[in-house]
């Protein structure tokens, strides 16, 4: 149309048709105008060529928004036969769409509408008798009438619950796919939730939301409602192949891209069977009836015989997104909160509570907010979010605690430190004789785990009528007390053990006989855990739990555990709150601490490789890691790894990896390779001895028989280096792996926690069922102090005196939190760790003493400090192997001033190991906040340069994507003063940097996002 456009430039200032592509995004809005929709341009200057002209590209309803805002002297639409060009080309129902929109804008904005046109039905009327005469034009005006008629006709057919008797044209298809599209094409969380808000609000046409917010939100969110199709990938393959008449070789291959949805859709347009609808005739009623049915259906003959009861009317487009939905994936990647919050600010919260969808959207759908209640007041939101017993609750979570500096950050006013126990998370619902039980995902539990507490819950709860308790379930040995590992609980495993049984370990109560407890603090739910609980040994425990103040006393209970071979710990704020979905309690184990150096890790050469899945599909991004048998002269699997390369990484990898294709055909396995018949992968490798080695970590060393080395593989395995140092030979053999197995517990350097001082050899032992004796009490701890309402008098001096604030803590910073991933010990040298303890300790000691006096000891203090920490890491450096040095060594200090203290080792050992630049944070464009104290500033520069990102001079901090910031806590009154930053920029602390060293790729913001004391800005920070 360009060259028209070019012509008519002059006489028509606007130009409308039809959308071609669906790649041009709307002026007013920013949302794609999909493709076939209808759209109007305003023809402007083009910037890329000297005075010809080209469409600004708008929906017919955000133009006619824009004409209601702008001057009166501005040209508009007045007659669309002489002022739009492409006029004549349209349908009449377009024309009366545009003609409708012009009328409505006249009657709503008095001399800003049209002020030459003519009524609607004679322009109808003669643009119809032009094309086709009389007749035609008598039947134009009745559909023009019909069309007028229609949306009364809607309204009143609608009932109370937020369901239409005659869909209205916002429950088309093609609209929910056009606002899936929408969705899809943002990143922001913000602009997510805002498309969904302006479609629940003004729907498809802008004049307010006609459709079924009810089961629009059922769709975009399908993995919330629980229909199982039983149709995998392959099983659609199958299915469509002969539907279309395609060959099935040919579609599989076509799947390996990873998108199930799209191959059928491509092949849908092929067929010769089946020929796609022009255009989209299907309602989201008609798709979600066909889905219920569906979900019925289990015989294939069946199923086919289905797909072409609704074939018929699909587009392809239909067809993918019908296939995305059978597959609980839109591909959009927003989840609950982007959707609830666009109906309602409380929604997500509620939905957390109860995770009944129906239930939740209900209660607040527009009509029913505004009733008043029985007082004559509108319903309270508030009293909309809250726990429905019977229905599962988002079970609060935890996030990796690095170090034992952090935890004593993070939770300032002491912890309840819990053993982490290795079974399956249950959350427990009881409403007199019936029971339920829900996994950590909301889903029913297996009844074999599960089905004999109901024997046992009465007779520990016996006042115990309405519960709801967050628990874990474990096998346990009946004689000993003694957790078994982890997988026990399958039907088949559970059957090896004889002398044990399920066990029900109790560590917290959401709700009690009528009365909702997540509002109260951690220590008072304990409490009525121990009043009303009586255990039953080996069937109903109270989990095992100790106050903890003291960082060494944390220090010496992590090596007892883990000395124990358990799992770690969970540790708990004593005043915290039960928050559903929110990840504030922390969780220690092996591998979270000191870099990772604890961790259970091996050398393995690649040998084979599968396709990855969504956005990594027809990429290799799964591989199969494996080590040398020398007595069999065989090569064995250990463990699949997907983590651990970043996106640069992996693209690389496709080319130099010398694999061979083999599509999971065990017949095609090469010789010299023993797999079992779940890790037969898509290629393996030419020749394993040419294949490259890489370290893979994990949380241990595991025996669950589906790898052929004996049986052992890794858990939760990453890839933390590639050992380009090593090569086959000299990479980790069968033997040497079950020598790692078999030493697994004691092969942890515990001195790397505890320092180099304590003995770690005389570590009692734990049981289960009794407590830590020998764990040495801090002076302000006393044994009942969280079973009372009230602190210890020891703790509270204790915490008064952490309140104060230091002289020369910057004035916006003081009352604001420390960051929450500054601290982590040492593993390189005791020493520092030594130092930084007793800097510590001098910090402390100083908040008393005269400002003058600390600010001239701290900088003669600093400057020796400093000498003191180079002259350390040089010998640190010399005596350190090459091949020991981590590219994700975490940095640490020991408080906000000090929190890159331990940068330079990352930096240098990232230097000398050949990778200087990680890389991760490519688009980034980062400013720094005020408040870094010493280098801190200069650190944190050095590691945004270290991850690829772009440092945002002052003067273009309007161009930030991210602002970097010192604390986790800042008032609003600190941002006010830098308006220049745009609204919506990411707002995190510096652990958000040292968290991407230390992984090795890019972070998710929200998790390390500051916490605004106010509200300010549109990023996704967390607000109070």
């Amino acid at each position: 149309m360009s060259d028209d456009v070019e012509e008519a430039g002059e006489d028509k200032p606007f130009v409308v048709e039809r959308a071609k592509t669906g790649r041009a995004k709307c002026k007013k809005c920013k949302c794609t105008i999909e493709k076939d929709e209808l759209r109007i341009g305003k023809l402007v200057v083009s910037f890329f060529s000297d005075g010809k002209l080209m469409p600004a590209w708008h929906h017919v309803a955000c133009l006619m928004e824009v004409f209601a805002k702008q001057r009166a002297t501005t040209k508009r639409i007045d007659d669309p036969e002489k002022d739009v060009k492409g006029w004549e080309q349209l349908s009449d129902e377009d024309k009366q769409l545009i003609l409708d929109k012009l009328e409505e804008l006249e009657t709503s904005s008095p001399g800003k509408g049209a002020k030459k046109r003519a009524a609607p039905r004679e322009i109808a009327g003669e643009s119809s008798k032009k094309a086709t005469g009389k007749n035609s034009d008598q039947k134009t005006r009745k559909t023009a009438e019909k069309a007028k008629e229609k949306p009364k006709e809607e309204a009143d057919d609608k009932d109370g619950g937020g369901r239409s008797k005659v869909p209205s044209k916002d429950d088309l298809f093609r609209e929910f796919r056009r606002v899936c599209s929408n969705v899809a094409n943002v990143d922001a969380y913000t602009d997510k939730t805002a498309i969904i808000r302006k479609m629940f609000t003004q729907g498809s046409q802008s004049d307010g939301f006609k459709g079924d917010i009810v089961l629009w939100c059922k769709l975009l969110l399908p993995g919330a409602v629980k229909r199982i199709y039983n149709l995998q990938s392959k099983q659609l393959i199958k299915l469509f192949a002969r539907l279309l008449l395609q060959d099935e070789d040919s579609m599989l291959e076509h799947l390996e891209q990873g998108d199930i949805a799209e191959t059928i859709s491509v092949f849908f347009e092929n067929s010769v069977a089946v020929s796609p609808c022009a255009k989209s005739v299907l309602t989201i009623q008609d798709v979600d009836l066909f889905l219920e049915e569906l979900s019925y259906l289990t015989k294939e003959e069946e199923q086919i015989q289905h797909f072409r009861s609704v074939i018929d009317k699909c587009t392809a487009n239909d067809l993918k997104m019908i296939v995305r939905l059978i597959k609980h994936d839109l591909r959009i990647n927003a989840g609950p909160k982007h959707i609830l919050e666009g109906v309602h600010e409380d929604a997500y919260k509620a939905f957390q509570m109860s995770r009944d969808l129906e239930t939740v959207i209900r209660r607040f759908l527009p009509d029913l907010m505004e009733k008043p209640t029985a007082s004559g007041s509108p319903a309270s939101s508030c009293n909309k979010v809250a726990i429905s017993l019977m229905t599962p609750i988002l079970p609060m979570l935890a996030e990796a605690c690095t170090s034992v500096e952090m935890a004593m950050h993070k939770c300032p006013n002491g912890m309840l430190s819990e053993i982490k126990y290795d079974g399956e998370r249950v959350q427990v619902h009881k409403r007199g004789n019936e029971f339920r039980y829900f996994s950590r995902s909301l889903k029913p539990v297996m009844p074999h785990k599960v089905n004999l507490f109901k024997d046992y819950i009465g007779r520990a709860f016996p006042d115990g009528d309405d519960l709801i308790l967050d628990s874990e379930v474990l096998m346990i040995d009946s004689e000993t007390g003694q957790p078994l590992p982890f997988g026990t609980l399958g039907i088949h495993k559970k059957a090896e053990f004889k002398n044990a049984n399920v066990c029900l370990f109790v560590f917290d109560c959401l709700y009690y006989n009528g009365e909702i407890l997540i509002n109260k603090s951690m220590s008072q739910r304990r409490r009525i855990l121990r009043d009303r609980m009586t255990e039953i040994p080996n069937r109903i425990m109270l989990s095992e739990v100790y106050e903890v103040h003291d960082s060494r006393d944390l220090a010496k209970m992590i090596v007892k555990v883990l000395k124990h071979g358990l799992e770690g710990l969970v540790l708990k704020d004593i005043n915290s709150k039960y928050e559903p979905g929110k990840r504030h309690w922390l969780k220690v184990k092996k591998d979270y601490l000191c870099g990772g150096a604890m961790a259970d890790s091996a050398d393995l050469v690649v040998l084979g490789a599968w396709y990855g899945t969504g956005n990594k599909g027809g990429m290799l991004s799964i591989f199969l890691m494996g080590c040398y048998d020398e007595e069999r002269d065989k090569w064995l699997t250990v463990t699949k790894v997907h983590t651990g390369h970043s996106d640069a990484a992996l693209a690389e990898l496709q080319n130099e990896l010398d694999m061979v294709k083999i599509g999971k055909d065990t017949e095609k396995l090469p010789s010299w390779l023993l797999a079992n018949k779940p890790m037969v992968p898509d290629f393996v490798a030419r020749d394993p001895k040419k294949q490259p080695v890489w370290e893979v970590t994990g949380a241990e060393f595991t025996n669950q028989g589906v790898h052929t080395a004996d049986g052992i593989s890794i858990r939760f395995p990453r890839v933390t280096r590639v050992r380009s140092d090593k090569n086959w030979s000299t990479a980790t053999t069968l033997n040497e792996l079950r020598e790692l197995f078999r030493k697994k517990p004691e092969s942890v350097d515990f001195s790397l926690l505890l320092g180099a001082s304590e003995d770690v050899t005389d570590v009692k032992d734990i049981l289960i069922k009794k407590p830590l004796d020998s764990l040495e009490t801090s002076p302000e701890k006393t044994t009942t102090s969280w079973f009372d309402d009230e602190p210890s008098t020891s703790f509270a001096a204790r915490k008064c005196k952490i309140k104060e604030e230091p002289p020369d803590v910057p004035e916006e910073y003081k009352g604001q939190k420390k960051d929450n991933h500054d601290d982590s010990f040492d593993s390189i040298s005791d020493e520092r760790s030594e130092r930084k303890r007793l800097k510590l300790e001098r910090g402390i000691k100083k908040e008393t003493q005269d400002p003058l006096v600390v600010k001239k000891k701290k900088k003669k203090k600093d400057k020796k400090d400093k000498e003191v920490e180079e002259e350390s890491d040089l010998a640190v450096r010399k005596a350190e192997k090459p091949e020991d040095r981590y590219v994700n060594q975490p940095a640490g200090g020991t408080d906000v001033e000090e929190s890159f203290a331990g940068e330079t080792s990352v930096l240098n050992s990232a230097a000398e190991d050949g990778r200087s630049h990680v890389v991760v944070l490519k688009n980034v464009r980062a400013s720094l906040a005020p408040g870094f104290v010493g280098s801190g500033g200069t650190n944190a520069r050095k590691l945004l340069r270290t991850l690829g990102a772009t440092i945002v001079t002052r003067k273009k901090r309007f161009d930030s994507t991210h602002v970097i910031h010192a604390c986790t806590e800042i008032p609003s009154t600190y941002l006010e003063d830098f308006t220049d930053f745009p609204k919506t920029v990411k707002h995190v602390s510096v652990s958000w940097l040292e968290e991407a060293i230390a992984r090795s790729a890019k972070q998710d913001e929200i998790s390390h996002a500051v916490e605004l004391a106010g509200d300010y800005c549109e990023c996704p920070c967390t607000h109070r």
